[in-house]
């Protein structure tokens, strides 16, 4: 099988703002998921003559773009599991940070603050908790719908190691947002969400958005399969460049990116 260049950039680009959003997830950075996104097409020009059709374009594309972000990737420290709370706190001691937020949020047609996108952003920061492989398996199966052979492709593992590495990157996932998240536990102690809404939507009631969410209706009686499931699919949903929300979340997600290169690189210091 063979495809012609002028062919396979049409395809790309009709790929290029859901390949883009899955290498934001995976680098924090708007900027890296440029890069890589651009390196991902000149790789694949390059070498489109290796192309047999064994697996889809789709699945070599991602395949390429996995590879690089490995390659990027495989020395950074994992962040940790509270890497909300550290950069929590960080802001609040940010008056910088506050002035630019509230200036993306007030002239921005991006600027929006819904609730639904900080379950989203907060996901993306959660998932840098995880070992890179369980990150790398867990965005590609649940939250990209590659399935599991075409997930062993692209990460040129066994079947058998998708499967270890998404069992595990999702246990780890529901215990901590089981135990943090105050949308689906009582007893969480993250309530950024909420608190959030009303620094930027201070006349809207936060009970009533919270209420919206299909996360938040179903907490009481879904499982925590079910719960995963339900924010997997907001971030399906969401495309974090595009949405109405994207300008206000990245500059969010940057903030989030710069406290936690100083907080590893301060903890590796001692």
């Amino acid at each position: 099988m063979t495809t012609d260049l002028d062919t396979f950039t049409t395809e790309f680009e009709a790929m290029r703002g859901e390949l883009k959003s899955f290498l934001l997830r995976m680098t924090v950075s708007a900027a890296d998921a440029e890069d890589l996104a651009q390196e991902t097409y000149i790789r694949a020009s390059a070498k489109l003559n290796t192309f047999r059709g064994e697996a889809s374009l789709k699945t070599w594309v991602f395949a390429i773009a996995a590879n690089l972000t490995r390659d990027q990737l495989r020395a950074a420290k994992r962040w940790p599991e509270n890497v909300t709370d550290i950069c929590k706190e960080a802001a609040l001691s940010n008056v910088q940070f506050f002035q630019e937020a509230m200036h993306i949020r007030h002239t921005s047609p991006q600027g929006q603050f819904e609730i639904r996108e900080h379950v989203s952003f907060c996901f993306t920061c959660v998932s840098k908790s995880l070992p890179l492989e369980q990150q790398l398996t867990v965005f590609l199966k649940e939250v990209y719908s590659f399935k599991v052979k075409e997930i062993a492709t692209i990460m040129s593992i066994s079947e058998a190691m998708v499967k270890h590495h998404l069992h595990h990157g999702r246990q780890a996932l529901m215990r901590i947002f089981d135990q943090r998240c105050s949308l689906i536990n009582k007893e969480g102690i993250c309530y950024q969400c909420t608190e959030l809404n009303g620094i930027f939507n201070p006349e809207q009631d936060a009970a009533e958005e919270v209420a919206k969410l299909k996360l938040a209706r179903a907490a009481a009686n879904a499982d925590k399969e079910e719960l995963l499931a339900l924010r997997t699919k907001i971030l399906q949903e969401l495309d974090p460049f595009e949405s109405g929300a994207a300008e206000l979340q990245l500059h969010h997600l940057e903030h989030n990116r710069q406290v936690m290169q100083q907080h590893l690189a301060e903890n590796e210091s001692r």
